[in-house]
């Protein structure tokens, strides 16, 4: 993603000389916009009606329009020429269509590469837009307007995301996720949940009466409920997320009360499985075999009893002796929340959504596959669900995080008994309570885990033991100068240093972990002080100041390298 400048193309600065970020989205057929700064209120608020700079989000709209009318998109791979490929792949290596929209790889979404033509392109654009992409819509009329360069009316942006259908939207909406894991939006997932959908950009832009060109950043895609958004401001989108990730987050608009409930997959309950039913009745005696509705009795062999209410998701059903079983075929989300429901609680969300994510994570590492759904017992031997519909509150935090779940662990938990790779209940309530963020809480229980998407891979540590090495022989002589600086605290353990294959360096500081190439040069010393630094620093503000950490960095890198 080359950085151009932008001469004189924008109307206004994207944004005003205080710290701002200017955040729009479409509903009701129009552009709804707010501002978020930091200091004094900037004198110029924005409203939404501007042109903004098209940057790599063009690789989006590629992605779309292949998902939907099939058009093949084979792997890329890297020849080691192009610099494009630094957000794709190394040398000799490929990679596909996922991970290419997650990283930006420019080179894989190339129209000519795909052989998208013209004539199909307008045709399918005119289809979704309901005319020939014209006036504001003409940057969409052919695929050789969508260069990086081209600035486009921000309201035809936001429309142009808001036609494409629910079904292709979702198939990109899964490799957006990743952005708020391990993408440029790493380690804000806490502030998110899967409920950010995004593309990324970073760009330069050129105040029109000259000046020095500032960074922008930031992104587009759609809220989980499909509202389309877009937010930008200087800097790069990962800056941009590490500093704004919790204002943003508030200020998101709520999801639309009418929008679907989408639900990835289903799950069929096998209820009371230890417990033999006797009988079931409703309010007009005993109930006949089928779906239930309403509020009925469960009679145990054991003598006990338990109220029901169906929704005609519970049925009754006899086997071949003629003994009652009952059933229940659920969305996964619905599924969650009754767990977290009869498991825990929501009095404290950080540690419910901690919670959901075990539950779900629990039934895609135990649960048998049968006629497309995910079969699983209720029982204090797998998980027990709830026989009534889930609460409210459940349910919200169900969907919040929706599709996250922990990789490379396997997953237990208990009510009190803390233990390896298990989640007490009662201690994430008193973590909770504490202050501690739910990704806090799961790195806690799973330490050697990472949150990652239902079905879909994430980024595992393939540790850098020479990294390490390094880090552990220069914190001692570091920890003399940061014990001076405001903010820092040292970690409780090393940071973990993984191997990252493409793209920019990163830390993910909930989970102590640094991502980045095997050292090789000063300036590799200097990237591993610096994420270092976002570690030690992530609870102070001068954390997010990367001229201050950058400046800080080649300082502790430097610091008797000989002995190093």
């Amino acid at each position: 993603m080359r950085a151009l400048l932008l001469t004189g193309l924008l109307a206004a600065p994207l944004c005003a000389a205080a710290a701002t970020l200017d955040v729009a989205w479409w509903r009701d057929g129009r552009v709804q916009a707010t501002q978020l700064h930091d200091g004094d209120p900037p004198p110029r608020p924005f409203d939404g009606a501007r042109d903004v700079p098209l940057g790599s989000l063009w690789k989006l709209f590629v992605y779309v329009y292949a998902v939907d009318t099939r058009t093949p998109m084979p792997d890329y791979r890297c020849g080691g020429r192009d610099p494009e490929e630094v957000y794709c792949c190394t040398a000799g290596k490929t990679i596909a269509r996922d991970a290419a929209l997650a990283q930006s790889c420019g080179p894989f979404f190339a129209p000519h590469r795909l052989r998208i033509g013209a004539a199909p392109w307008r045709a399918y654009w005119s289809g979704r837009l309901g005319a020939e992409p014209a006036g504001e819509l003409a940057w969409l009329a052919s695929p050789a307007n969508l260069t990086p360069e081209r600035t486009v009316r921000l309201a035809s942006l936001l429309r142009a995301l808001a036609s494409v259908p629910a079904e292709s939207r979702a198939v990109a909406e899964g490799a957006l996720l990743r952005v708020v894991l391990d993408g440029r939006g790493a380690d804000t997932v806490r502030w998110f949940g899967s409920g950010l959908r995004v593309k990324t950009f970073s760009w330069h832009e050129t105040p029109q009466r000259g000046g020095a060109a500032q960074r922008l950043g930031g992104a587009a895609g759609w809220l989980a409920d499909g509202t389309p958004v877009w937010f930008a401001g200087t800097g790069t989108s990962a800056g941009i997320f590490r500093q704004w990730a919790p204002q943003l987050a508030a200020a998101l608009p709520a999801s639309l009360p009418t929008a679907p409930a989408r639900d990835s997959g289903c799950v069929e309950v096998e209820f009371f499985a230890r417990y033999p039913v006797r009988a079931v009745r409703g309010p007009a005696g005993p109930a006949a075999s089928g779906p239930l509705h309403g509020r009925h009795v469960v009679q145990f062999e054991n003598g006990n009893s338990l109220a029901l209410q169906g929704n005609g998701d519970m049925l009754l059903a006899r086997d071949d002796a003629g003994r009652p079983h009952v059933r229940g075929r659920f969305g996964v989300n619905e599924y969650v929340a009754r767990v977290v429901d009869r498991e825990g609680g929501t009095q404290e969300p950080e540690a419910a959504k901690a919670l959901a994510v075990a539950a779900r994570t629990y039934l895609q590492q135990n649960a048998q596959r049968a006629a497309g759904c995910q079969r699983i017992a209720d029982s204090s031997a797998t998980q027990r669900v709830s026989p009534n519909p889930a609460s409210t509150a459940a349910l919200a935090v169900a969907r919040w995080t929706d599709q996250l779940v922990i990789e490379g662990a396997t997953v237990r938990y208990h009510r009190d008994v803390p233990g390896p790779d298990t989640l007490a209940w009662t201690q994430a309530v008193a973590q909770a309570r504490q202050g501690r963020r739910f990704d806090e809480v799961l790195a806690a229980a799973w330490p050697r885990g990472a949150l990652g998407i239902a079905g879909n891979s994430g980024t595992r540590c393939n540790r850098l033991a020479n990294n390490e090495a390094w880090l552990a022989r220069a914190l001692p002589r570091w920890e003399r100068v940061l014990r001076a600086e405001a903010g820092y605290e040292q970690p409780a353990q090393l940071p973990a240093v993984c191997a990252l294959a493409v793209g920019a360096p990163y830390s993910e500081q909930s989970r102590n972990r640094i991502f980045m190439r095997p050292l090789a040069t000063r300036e590799d010393r200097i990237t591993l002080a610096h994420e270092y630094l976002h570690i030690g620093l992530r609870l102070h503000p001068r954390g997010q100041d990367e001229d201050y950490v950058e400046r800080l960095a080649r300082r502790l890198a430097d610091m008797n390298p000989e002995t190093l």
